[in-house]
């Protein structure tokens, strides 16, 4: 086999595995074509806020139903853990025909609890979300001279102590021309290409791929007489509908009904179907991306430099004087001997609470496997935001199958640690299997019972627990297991020196020395300082997040960062005496997690200080804790393998007797 083909292989691999979470999506991949006069359906996605992070369904409110009944759109595992419910509507578009005036129905008339909740929702900013061709609707707005640009519109807007709902949509539709009528499509199959032709050569009609979907909300006040006559779905209203953005005119009453009214219009465009997700998809604030990477650098530099002179100058010049001299004088200057040198029979003594500092790192490398995958394959375009959970469903994917490097880890450190002892590797391998999870899922537990108490979309179904709670114990548990044999069977790393059986005493220090650990923490932090501003300014401000070639880059300085700071500060604690490092390295670097929790209460109480509710800010919390408990096992896992590298590396150079 040569190397071609195992190149060819390795790529039908990788693609089998995007595909097991719907995850191949490049920009430009599967265009649909319409013909003049077919039909497309408007979809509804749920009404969400960033008022109170609490999504709903569509049709919690007194909306319109089609005439076939609500039915819901498949989705995906990352779908419905983020809380979208895809539905069907009565918005009923024919490709390339202008239509006005489309009746679509009148209300019963509201009931005291319609009406407050309409209120409620008006009042929380909840915004409508139609999707076209799996495009968002998008909304233009103007203000001092600027043009915003919006996902959905909102329910209704109060004025006056009045409300006001938006019951008439101006739908505008961009649409491309087929540029390939007569160009036959070649689809590779094995060594042969097979020529399928796309269209009929005979036939001149025209096709038309959706490359747009904006919309304008308007709160139109019908007259009663016009709507005596209008019963049936998608009659014509018979009178003109002026719809100004600017004016509001439905206001809703308790006991009196709602019309609901359409009007749409094709527009061809220049856009391209490869790059209509653009408008939603624009990267904005490149320069402060760039500047967050080139500080990052500094950083990087000024560490290497600290780590360079440590090898360099100190190490190296401490080891050569210490194999130069004969056996003789070397036992005079033991007596005179201070620093790492004193700590040669204990700096590989057990530390306290082994089995859980394997655990911790073992989870700690199947998340941080798990992200470097993730934004890999994000990066490459494979899980592009254009496809819906999909993000989501590959970290889950990722992260289970990497069930087994947890395993391996965790029992391999167990057993270097018992200095090759097998017993316990399977307890540890469970432990590993569950600590993690274990968290996460008391954790997303506790938040959905506030979810499910608030009705919410949001919240996981129950039949989604138990293919989680499957998925858990039938793939990941496993694949833990395996991992945990594998590292059983793997020969443990050899300590260059031996353990002393009395442990030495650690003379007393000027200053705690987990006070300069958690200290450390602030320079990984400042390495993702400004992307961590985007990332939760996605998560919660309900904007797109797509510039994963930053992220990647960010993650590979931020472990630089980790690395370098744990070992740095290993190093000051040898030097004065203190071999209990293994901690210590872990959580040098692993303390950044305190500093993004801190930051994610500022952004609370700064940036999303219209946040309603103690149920969201609860739900804020309980989201942030996880992802700061997550960043804390990769980022001490960093930390605790660059030490653990070092001091192994460091006391193998030196001889004892």
């Amino acid at each position: 086999m040569d190397l071609f083909d195992k190149f060819k292989i390795w790529v039908s691999f990788i693609f089998l595995i995007s595909q097991l979470g719907h995850g191949f999506y490049l920009p430009g991949s599967y265009p649909h074509k319409y013909g003049v006069g077919d039909t497309l359906s408007v979809k509804v996605n749920s009404l969400t806020s960033i008022e109170t992070e609490i999504p709903y369904s569509y049709y919690s409110l007194p909306y319109c139903k089609p005439e076939e009944g609500v039915k819901d759109s498949a989705e995906n595992l990352g779908e419905l853990l983020m809380g979208d419910r895809i539905e069907n509507s009565p918005y009923q578009l024919k490709m390339y025909t202008n239509e006005t005036q489309i009746f679509l129905c009148k209300t019963k008339p509201l009931s005291s609890d319609e009406f407050e909740m309409l209120k409620k929702r008006i009042d929380d900013m909840y915004q409508v979300n139609l999707i076209l061709e799996n495009l968002p609707a998008i909304r233009f707005t103007k203000k001092d001279g600027f043009v915003i640009r919006w996902t959905g519109y909102p329910v209704g807007v109060k004025v006056q102590d009045l409300y006001y709902v938006f019951n008439h949509l101006k739908l505008t539709v961009l649409v491309h021309k087929y540029e390939e009528p007569n160009v036959a499509r070649v689809m590779g199959t094995g060594d042969a290409a097979e020529m399928i032709p796309t269209v009929d050569p005979g036939s001149e009609v025209p096709g038309y791929m959706v490359v747009g979907f904006e919309v304008t909300p308007c709160s139109f006040k019908h007259k009663s007489g016009s709507l005596k006559d209008l019963e049936k779905m998608y009659h014509r209203y018979p009178s003109a509908i002026e719809c100004d953005p600017s004016a509001v005119g439905m206001s809703i009453k308790e006991g009196e009904p709602i019309a609901f009214t359409y009007d749409v219009t094709f527009v061809e465009s220049d856009i391209k179907w490869p790059s209509r997700w653009d408008a939603y998809l624009k990267m904005e604030g490149a320069k402060v991306h760039w500047f967050s990477i080139l500080n990052s650098l500094m950083v990087i530099t000024f560490l290497a430099g600290i780590v360079l002179v440590i090898f360099l100058r100190t190490v190296r010049r401490d080891l050569t004087r210490y194999e130069e001299v004969d056996k003789e004088a070397q036992a005079q200057m033991n007596e005179e001997l201070s620093g790492w040198k004193l700590v040669v029979g204990d700096v590989f003594r057990s530390p306290t609470y082994p089995s859980l500092l394997c655990i911790m790192v073992g989870n700690g490398v199947q998340i941080l496997g798990m992200a470097v995958v993730t934004i890999l394959f994000a990066a490459l375009g494979f899980m592009s935001p254009a496809s819906r959970g999909t993000l989501l469903t590959g970290m889950v994917i990722v992260y289970m199958f990497l069930g087994i490097a947890a395993g391996y880890v965790s029992v391999r450190l167990w057993r270097t640690i018992g200095c090759g002892d097998k017993k316990g590797w399977a307890s540890v391998s469970w432990k590993a299997a569950c600590f993690f999870p274990g968290i996460a899922f008391l954790i997303l537990t506790t938040l959905n019972f506030l979810l499910w108490h608030s009705n919410s979309t949001g919240a996981i179904p129950f039949s989604l627990f138990v293919v989680l709670i499957l998925l858990w114990f039938c793939i990941s548990v496993p694949l833990t297991l395996v991992g945990g044999y594998f590292g059983a069977k793997a020969p443990h790393i050899e300590f260059p020196v031996r353990t002393n059986q009395i442990p030495r005493e650690i003379p007393p220090q000027k200053y705690p020395s987990w006070l300069l650990v958690l200290g450390a923490g602030t320079l990984p932090f400042g390495t993702l300082f400004i992307e961590l501003f985007f990332i939760m300014s996605s998560i919660w401000m309900g904007r797109v997040y797509y510039v994963f070639g930053f992220l990647f880059v960010v993650l590979i300085l931020l472990v630089v960062v980790c690395a370098e700071v744990s070992l740095v500060l290993t190093y000051m604690h040898i030097c004065v005496e203190d071999y209990k490092w293994w901690w210590k390295s872990f959580f040098a670097s692993g303390s950044v997690a305190i500093y993004i929790f801190f930051y994610s209460v500022n952004y609370l109480i700064f940036d999303l200080k219209s946040l309603s509710g103690p149920v969201s800010a609860t739900l804020y919390l309980g989201y942030s804790l996880f992802m700061v408990l997550a960043i804390m096992l990769a980022t001490g896992t960093v930390g605790f393998l660059s030490s653990f590298w070092f001091v192994h590396y460091l006391f193998s150079s030196v001889k004892l007797d």
